[in-house]
C-alpha cells in the first residue's frame, strides 16, 4: 500500500509509518495534519482523480528544522565582480501515520 501526496509544490510517494522532509508548514510539532493525495494504491486497486481525492493521508509533525548550507558564488572575470551568498531551506519532517 502507498499514496503520492502533494504538498509545497512537490509530490511524493509515501507508505505508512514512513517518513519524510517537506517544505515547512505551518503547525506545531507533535500535532497531525491531512495531505492531499494525487494517486492511491492499495494492493493493486488503484485509485487516482476524484476517488483519490477521498483517500484521507494522515501525518504526524516529527520536527522543524533547516536544511544543509548551500553556497550561491557569482563571479564576472575581468570585472572584479565576486558575489557570495548562502542559503538554507527549512523542512518540516513528518511520519505518515495511515492512508485510508
Amino acid at each position: 500500500m502507498f499514496a503520492i501526496i502533494q504538498t509545497g509544490g512537490k509530490q511524493y510517494k509515501v507508505s505508512p509509518d514512513s517518513t519524510i522532509r517537506v517544505e515547512k508548514l505551518d503547525a506545531e510539532v507533535g500535532s497531525e495534519v491531512k495531505l492531499d493525495c494525487v494517486l492511491a494504491d492499495f494492493d493493486g486497486d488503484v485509485r487516482v482523480g476524484d476517488k483519490a481525492k477521498k483517500v484521507t493521508v494522515k501525518a504526524e509533525i516529527v520536527k522543524h528544522g533547516k536544511d544543509k548550507k548551500i553556497v550561491i558564488f557569482k563571479y564576472k572575470p575581468k570585472k572584479r565582480v565576486r558575489t557570495k551568498m548562502g542559503h538554507r531551506q527549512p523542512y518540516t519532517e513528518l511520519k505518515i501515520v495511515s492512508i485510508g
